[in-house]
């Protein structure tokens, strides 16, 4: 980990501020809330892959955090509890009307989601953002954004992961009043990268940048 120790007190005082309360968060805890989405995609991909984070963010920051994942389906309870949202898959992914709107509502007033494109669900993903938020540009995120040394440093920007169709992996982003809404990471596979070191057989270094990214993610969603 290479971050200053100004930043380093300064993250520490301020997650430590946001975990506290539990008015703020009821169970005391940071959980990523992965959405169950329609439209046959497999919105279940990598199932080891976020109590690998979680467990990894824990013992690497000062974050507390829950052992496993919530999944929620849009509009219910635990969904308008959920402010860290994460959606993946292979495929197709599919709202209703409804679901859109709800989902809309709740970035706009403050929850994050971070896609991750496992491979397939790039076409319905950027096209559910263009009904959405058909006013807003899908922009890429340049490495020398903090999201890349919020925590860990990234100078290249996105790690690859797995490789597909010979492309770079890119961090596009929705931003809403200057804040960061949806990260969308396409051509990266973080997921895969978390997941548990049999299932994808990634080299250990990989395995760390992409728990490495992850983490930044998760801290800076909370900080921004």
């Amino acid at each position: 980990m290479v971050i200053s120790n100004i930043k380093m007190i300064f993250l520490i005082l301020l997650l430590n501020l946001l975990f506290s309360d539990n008015d703020r968060n009821k169970s005391g805890v940071f959980s990523i809330s992965r959405i169950q989405y329609g439209g046959g995609g497999d919105w279940y991909a990598d199932k080891s892959s976020i109590p690998n984070l979680l467990k990894f963010i824990s013992k690497n920051t000062d974050i507390i955090t829950a052992d496993d994942q919530q999944v929620v389906k849009i509009g219910d309870n635990n969904f308008f509890s959920s402010n860290y949202l994460y959606m993946t898959g292979h495929g197709n992914i599919k709202l209703t009307d409804e679901e859109i709107i709800i989902l809309r509502d709740h970035l706009i007033g403050g929850a994050f989601l971070h896609a991750d494109d496992n491979y397939g669900m790039d076409k319905s993903f950027r096209e559910l953002l263009s009904e959405m938020f058909p006013e807003k540009e899908l922009i890429e995120i340049p490495p020398s954004h903090e999201l890349f040394n919020i925590y860990f440093e990234f100078p290249n920007g996105l790690p690859k992961i797995h490789e597909h169709d010979n492309k770079r992996a890119q961090a596009l982003g929705i931003f809403h009043n200057e804040k960061l809404i949806i990260l969308y990471t396409y051509e990266s596979d973080l997921g895969d990268g978390w997941e548990d070191p049999k299932v994808h057989n990634n080299p250990e270094d990989l395995r760390q940048k992409a728990l490495k990214m992850g983490t930044n993610i998760v801290t800076y969603s909370l900080v921004q």
